[in-house]
């Protein structure tokens, strides 16, 4: 009886060690700039005119990346993107990316868009190659910039033309914003200026 009872125990302390032993589980991951897989600077894209250009050119700045359009509603951001751009030009970099995947409001060339730009609102921002933003043929740095995975900081595409992309200096994504929050608004002022 003594040996049934001292093998009771023996098998109840042992258990007990092997449930205080059992490691803990590992936290759950943080999803932050930390984990993202790469920066802006990774990617290579096309100027206006077809030259090859690689974002690593702006480390150690801010960059403002807009989805534009000639014939849209928001059009006339260019004038404040201007603005934005040669007022704070020391801080932040305005990139633009013409696209036409919102109602076909973006049907020109480029050669059609570099010059509405200049001529009718006086850009002198760096203008990129026409591409997509949104659906499946949307271009590597769209995806990129829209996949908080991706990105480490934001799960928004754009939904329409002049959506802006706040990039801090090391070239992780900061911030997005609507269509409808202009250039000089004082929230975005704020960011750059950070």
């Amino acid at each position: 009886m003594k040996k049934i009872i001292l093998l009771t125990l023996v098998a109840a302390a042992a258990t007990v060690v092997f449930l205080v032993a059992k490691p803990a589980q590992p936290p759950l991951m943080n999803t932050s700039a930390e984990t993202a897989t790469g920066s802006v600077y990774d990617f290579t894209v096309k100027s206006i005119d077809g030259k090859d250009v690689s974002l690593s050119q702006y480390k150690g700045k801010k960059l403002l990346i807009v989805n534009t359009a000639s014939e849209c509603g928001y059009t006339p951001q260019y004038k404040d993107l201007e603005e934005l751009y040669k007022k704070h030009g020391d801080k932040v970099t305005v990139l633009g990316f013409p696209a036409n995947n919102f109602g076909g409001q973006e049907p020109g060339t480029e050669a059609q868009i570099s010059t509405f730009c200049e001529k009718n609102y006086g850009v002198t921002f760096p203008l990129f190659s026409k591409v997509s933003v949104s659906g499946a043929d949307t271009a590597p740095l769209f995806k990129f910039l829209a996949d908080k995975k991706q990105n480490g900081a934001v799960d928004s595409a754009p939904n329409w033309n002049f959506c802006k992309y706040l990039v801090d200096e090391n070239g992780r994504v900061a911030k997005f914003y609507k269509s409808d929050v202009k250039p000089l608004n004082p929230e975005l002022i704020a960011d750059i200026l950070k």
